[in-house]
């Protein structure tokens, strides 16, 4: 009578493969790199503008000055998103690279009044979500009931209505301009043209020469 063997027990395949083995440094160091790797993503924002910040409410931390903002949300490697104020353009700052403009400070001080380490809410035109700088295009809106500050700005007199991009409120904008400057407020008050940003200065060349009736 044969006596049947017992079957082979299979080999447990190694975790690691052989040439991984012969070289434990190399293979550390790139587990290392691959640690690094998941973190930095677990890190990255995913989605599109509109899945982080669409309609969201974030805290604002800073006001770089009256048309630009720091809201809390992570962008990227930065654990702040700049939220370019969407068709309004306010005069610079004395923070600004091209120096203080006029009305400047009171058109910063007025954004600070309104939104600084306060909660606000982001909604973004369809259109567009980011400017040439990479910074976000936002409407934003505060307080209660909510305001849109975009709007405040411009009614109030202190920036303009931007007419050098689309936008869904093109038109508002203009419409509240021009309610502030017959009232004079703000920097209507008193502006004179060459005290204007230069592209405004061409805006009103233009709006002269349009004006003008023809031969």
């Amino acid at each position: 009578m044969r006596l049947k063997l017992p079957r082979r027990i299979p080999r447990r395949p190694d975790l690691w493969p052989r040439t991984w083995r012969r070289r434990p440094a190399a293979t550390l160091l790139f587990v290392l790199v691959v640690a690094m790797v998941v973190v930095v993503r677990a890190r990255t924002p995913a989605g599109s503008d509109y899945e982080r910040c669409q309609n969201r409410t974030f805290r604002c931390v800073y006001v770089v000055d009256g048309d630009t903002i720091d809201v809390a949300a992570p962008d990227g490697n930065r654990p702040n998103t700049r939220i370019r104020l969407w068709g309004v353009d306010t005069p610079e700052s004395a923070k600004s690279a091209d120096g203080e403009m006029y009305f400047g400070p009171e058109a910063s001080a007025f954004t600070k009044s309104c939104v600084e380490n306060v909660d606000v809410r982001i909604v973004l035109d369809p259109r567009k979500s980011r400017d040439k700088y990479g910074r976000l295009l936002a409407y934003v809106y505060f307080g209660d009931p909510p305001l849109m500050l975009n709007e405040e700005i411009i009614a109030r007199g202190y920036g303009y209505a931007d007419t050098r991009f689309d936008h869904s409120w093109k038109q508002r904008f203009m419409d509240l301009e021009n309610r502030a400057r017959k009232a004079r407020l703000g920097l209507w008050a008193s502006i004179r043209p060459e005290q204007m940003p230069a592209w405004r200065q061409r805006y009103e060349d233009w709006k002269a020469g349009a004006s003008q009736p023809g031969p």
